[in-house]
């Protein structure tokens, strides 16, 4: 990814951020439309949960191009993520989630571009996550 393409995300999520209201929640009710059966593996504090969410995408967008930066970050993320029972066919609907919100909080301001930008960073991040995490296909 391009340092210009990342600025794109980095000033999108300051809008995301920005105007966060229920978007922390939103993004788990919207996980949640697309994959039902995963509701079982998070706790019932959502607005926590999704507050961890977005403070963790944050740091993660700050720092993506610098590898040294964000190994030991994806390791911890993704380990951890095993140990809930994620697998790998569960990054799709969560991708799917977290575009469902952008578009609910950016509007009009989610270009096709950005779209694309946000989904090509996502799965870059899903696939650190699973590599240095060891989390199992299926």
């Amino acid at each position: 990814m391009t340092e210009a393409e990342l600025k794109q995300l980095q000033e999108s999520y300051s809008k995301l951020k920005d105007g966060a209201g229920d978007t922390p929640v939103f993004f788990y009710e919207a996980l949640f439309r697309h994959a039902p059966n995963l509701r079982r593996m998070f706790r019932e504090d959502l607005e926590g949960q999704g507050m961890k969410f977005m403070t963790t995408l944050g740091v993660i967008l700050a720092k993506l191009n610098d590898e040294s930066a964000v190994a030991a970050h994806f390791q911890e993320l993704g380990k951890k993520h095993a140990s809930l029972g994620v697998q790998t066919l569960h990054f799709a609907p969560m991708e799917d989630a977290l575009i469902d919100t952008l578009r609910h909080a950016l509007g009009k301001d989610l270009t096709p571009e950005l779209e694309k930008l946000w989904r090509q960073a996502f799965e870059e991040i899903a696939d650190r996550m699973i590599q240095r995490g060891g989390i199992p296909e299926s």
